[in-house]
């Protein structure tokens, strides 16, 4: 790998360009974004009107059913993220729009606040993540992310935060709070070691040695910390698996996950356009592989299957994964999360809960997360 940007390459992106948006019937299409000598396109930075913060979902694929996103696109510009079409549905682009137009959310602590507030509210885990990194650059000052968990340590409420940076490390006295009732843990990311490697698919993210350092760091504090190898890319980094759980353990991770590359809709042609500026002599291995995965598509949607992928290489990958994690001692589940310490801060917090405080808690504690 080399360490030179790749012809066609905009500095500091992980998209080459902007796919046409799927609900759109028209698009711009530039003849060029960048010119070597440039400084990169600019990103900016648009208010979000929400007027909710907490999303639901359903899916049989994820231990959680309710997460929390301060932000929508990312800076870190991860050439292989799933959420990039969810940008589609602000009318922006999941190519360059996705890195470079960023949503914040400015009042996400106060409606998290009146979510946890409001008497419907019953306790359970959190997710800080699922569509964005909750720590991507920006929040180093706009600190959403950190207030946001400062109103859930009021509340006492469990939540696990999952990220690529090592900025997590400024909030690990909330979370070591938090923790100390059993109600937060850490996931970090690690897709590759090899810092090439890693600054083309992910070019604003923490390195990966800060990322194992974030794990020490947190881990030194009382949080629970597991690491995700996500994702696993067939032909490009499955053959690193051992490694990073090694390394993860090393650092004092306890658990750990693994989920297969997902290419959805625009994802997968924006995913070949960089195999080709960064890896041509992988692109045919890399894809094929993929496709041994899908069913001979780039892509699987279907629950059940689109996490692992199916066939005798998602079954290799899997039985490497789950003998990792028996030899680096790593439990194969992420850590569960309590909510027997939840409260409302008002003095009315035990009426209304229709008990005393943390009664309602204790009903549903040690929901398992990403189970």
């Amino acid at each position: 790998m080399s360490d030179h940007e790749s012809p066609g390459s905009i500095p500091g992106r992980g998209a080459g360009f902007d796919p046409p948006n799927r609900f759109e019937k028209l698009a711009v299409e530039r003849e060029e974004w960048w010119a070597p000598g440039d400084p990169g396109r600019d990103t900016e930075f648009l208010a979000d009107c929400s007027r909710s913060i907490i999303a639901r979902n359903d899916s049989p694929d994820v231990g959680f059913d309710a997460s929390l996103n301060p932000y929508r696109g990312c800076e870190h510009g991860c050439i292989y993220c799933y959420s990039r079409p969810g940008h589609e549905y602000l009318g922006f682009s999941a190519g360059l729009d996705f890195e470079t137009r960023i949503v914040v959310k400015k009042d996400a602590a106060r409606l998290l606040r009146e979510a946890l507030s409001a008497p419907r509210w019953r306790p359970r885990p959190l997710l800080m993540s699922g569509v964005t990194d909750p720590y991507q650059p920006v929040e180093r000052h706009l600190r959403i992310t950190r207030a946001c968990l400062e109103v859930l340590a009021s509340f006492r409420n469990p939540v696990a935060a999952i990220t690529k940076s090592f900025l997590i490390t400024r909030d690990s006295d909330i979370l070591a709070d938090l923790a100390s009732d059993g109600a937060a843990a850490a996931v970090i990311s690690i897709t590759t070691l090899d810092r090439s490697l890693h600054r083309m698919l992910e070019p604003r993210a923490s390195v990966p040695e800060r990322r194992l350092a974030a794990i020490e760091h947190l881990v030194s504090r009382g949080v629970p910390v597991g690491v995700n190898v996500a994702p696993v890319i067939p032909g490009l980094t499955e053959h690193e698996v051992p490694r990073i759980l090694k390394a993860a353990a090393d650092a004092g991770a306890s658990s750990a996950a693994y989920i297969m590359l997902r290419l959805p809709y625009s994802v997968a042609p924006l995913f070949e356009d960089w195999l080709e500026r960064h890896c041509p002599d992988r692109k045919a291995k890399v894809l094929g592989r993929i496709r041994e995965l899908r069913g001979g598509l780039l892509n699987d949607p279907r629950f059940r299957t689109r996490m692992r992928g199916e066939g005798p290489w998602a079954e290799h990958v899997n039985r490497v994964f789950k003998v990792a994690c028996r030899r680096a001692s790593l439990r194969y589940r992420h850590p569960a999360l309590s909510a027997a310490a939840f409260r409302r801060p008002d003095a009315a917090a035990g009426s209304a809960l229709g008990g005393k405080p943390g009664e309602h808690g204790r009903a549903q504690a040690q929901t398992e997360l990403f189970g």
